[in-house]
């Protein structure tokens, strides 16, 4: 356990001692957020004051102020697993520079089983995406506060961290997969800008999935991003979506969470946060033994 522990640490001051490693694991959520700001926030806004007008007896400016929170709570959910993926990717390119520099020999002939490194790399990983996204969503419902919001309550706070545990994990893990495979550093920067590319389209930020073809929803299903980025919009937007459409049809609520990924359809079958939450940990648990797997083949071949 000592072993474990100092090899955890090691690795998750490699990280934070590297700002622009941290600078460039937040880029995805920093970019996610300016579309928001300046492209498609106003947009998603006008198309819910305008459904909300049909409805007689809506004042425009309440429905207006409404839809503005709305939107930050949904750019914020999305915002989390992006954030956990991408942190876990730049805290697991330490395992790049290990193979670049030889130090990955060192450690694989201490007498410490590749096991335990194996999970002390998923664990540094973890508890570093752990930490940022905790910090990502204390600013983020301290600006929604600070435009109306009335934050969240202390259940739905721990679903949250809940939630930031899971997803942490199991990209961690993943990450592990793909750090293993790689071995120049030029590969895993273009890894880290492909992922931080797709990761807006899976997570169903940059296009809702209700608006996405059959298809292509059905492929982003195959992936963790989507129902991470669900369980995570259905608890910080609860509130909010019953204030804004408090006076609409259920149908017209219903149809404006499936369209934006609140309520997840996956191979036409509808599925709840707690069933997101089994298929995340599920991801993750398959990743996390398929690198200690791929770690012992590694064993076995450099022989």
């Amino acid at each position: 356990m000592t072993k474990f522990y100092y090899l955890t640490k090691r690795n998750m001051l490699l990280y934070f001692r590297d700002k622009s490693a941290v600078f460039a694991s937040l880029l995805s959520m920093l970019i996610v957020i300016g579309l928001m700001l300046f492209f498609l926030g106003d947009m998603n806004i006008r198309n819910i004051t305008d459904g909300l007008s049909k409805i007689p007896g809506h004042d425009t400016s309440r429905d207006h102020d409404n839809a503005k929170l709305l939107l930050l709570s949904w750019t914020a959910a999305g915002i989390m697993p992006i954030n956990s993926l991408m942190v876990t990717l730049s805290v697991l390119s330490s395992i790049i520079r290990d193979k670049n520099s030889g130090r990955i020999n060192s450690i694989y002939t201490a007498p410490v089983s590749r096991t335990v490194i194996t999970l002390s790399y998923i664990c540094a990983a973890c508890i570093s995406s752990i930490i940022i996204c905790s910090a990502t969503l204390a600013v983020s419902e301290i600006y929604i506060c600070a435009k109306g919001f009335s934050g969240y309550t202390f259940n739905e706070h721990l679903q949250i961290i809940g939630m930031i545990l899971v997803n942490s994990f199991t990209y961690s893990a993943l990450m592990y997969i793909c750090a293993s495979l790689i071995k120049s550093e030029g590969a895993w920067s273009a890894v880290g800008t492909v992922v931080g590319t797709l990761s807006g389209f899976f997570g169903g930020i940059y296009l809702p999935i209700g608006s996405m073809s059959k298809g292509l929803a059905d492929v982003i299903c195959c992936s963790p991003v989507i129902y991470g980025t669900s369980m995570f919009r259905k608890v910080m937007t609860d509130t909010i979506i019953s204030n804004t459409f408090s006076d609409a049809p259920e149908n017209v609520i219903m149809s404006y969470k499936n369209s934006m990924g609140i309520e997840l359809e996956a191979f036409g079958n509808n599925i709840s946060p707690a069933e997101c939450v089994i298929i995340v940990i599920g991801f993750g648990l398959l990743f996390t033994v398929t690198g200690v797997i791929l770690t012992r083949y590694m064993k076995r071949r450099d022989r």
